[in-house]
């Protein structure tokens, strides 16, 4: 089953500061058939304007990773992590047995930013927060595995999280396809950054959110040139 749902369906907040859109059920958004999907629980599209941000706040047992479109993030957190993502590239936090963190947009231009957040295997393990720069070069054509607690990813050039789930970025150029094989039992949720895309044919817009069950085989073609963001969850 392939479900779309335009970016104008999605939940939504805004203050002065945040301009949010919600593909699942978060903080004041509630929407009893949008509650996660699997392991994944929340995927938050957000607008964070110049010198704001998310100031210091707690999590507990929850993979939070962060994957930044455009702009750029710093972090800084209770175990004295600090670091600065920018667009493209991908950082994780593990809030295990709890941290605080604070993520400020320092630039002099809006952030955008794909907050998603992954139900880990086990509880009580040590909090951690880790980044790393992926090669844009690299990835057109493909997906690459950018966060991962797989089996079958150990060792590989990507972040680690605790689940057996993955999260993966490519980008399209108009016309090209890239494939990716569910295992029986998994689901993929699938939203393009980036431009137009056809899931197995089926037309999904730009920031729309798509949910796949019970398919084998994703094909994901390009429309325009396009930017994707998929994760594989059990």
């Amino acid at each position: 089953m392939i479900s779309v749902t335009p970016l104008d369906d999605l939940g939504r907040f805004a203050n002065d500061w945040l301009n949010a859109r919600y593909h699942f059920s978060f903080a004041g958004y509630y929407d009893p058939d949008r509650t996660g999907l699997g392991a994944l629980l929340v995927w938050n599209d957000d607008t964070i304007q110049p010198g704001t941000g998310f100031d210091p706040h707690g999590h507990r047992d929850m993979e939070i990773v962060t994957y930044v479109r455009r702009g750029a993030i710093t972090h800084k957190d209770s175990l004295g992590n600090e670091g600065r993502t920018e667009a493209g590239d991908v950082q994780v936090m593990s809030a295990g047995t709890g941290i605080r963190h604070a993520e400020y947009n320092l630039e002099d231009e809006p952030t955008t930013l794909f907050q998603i957040w992954i139900e880990p295997d086990r509880q009580g393990i040590q909090p951690r927060w880790d980044a790393r720069k992926f090669p844009k070069q690299g990835r057109g054509g493909r997906l690459e595995v950018l966060a991962s607690g797989r089996p079958g990813d150990a060792g590989a050039d990507a972040l680690v999280i605790h689940q057996n789930a993955a999260v993966l970025g490519g980008t399209l150029k108009a016309g090209d396809e890239a494939v990716h094989d569910l295992a029986p039992g998994r689901s993929a949720y699938i939203v393009p950054a980036r431009g137009t895309i056809a899931i197995n044919g089926v037309a999904a817009p730009e920031r729309s959110g798509t949910a796949v069950t019970d398919v084998g085989t994703i094909i994901l073609r390009a429309e325009t040139d396009a930017e994707i963001v998929l994760v594989d969850v059990p």
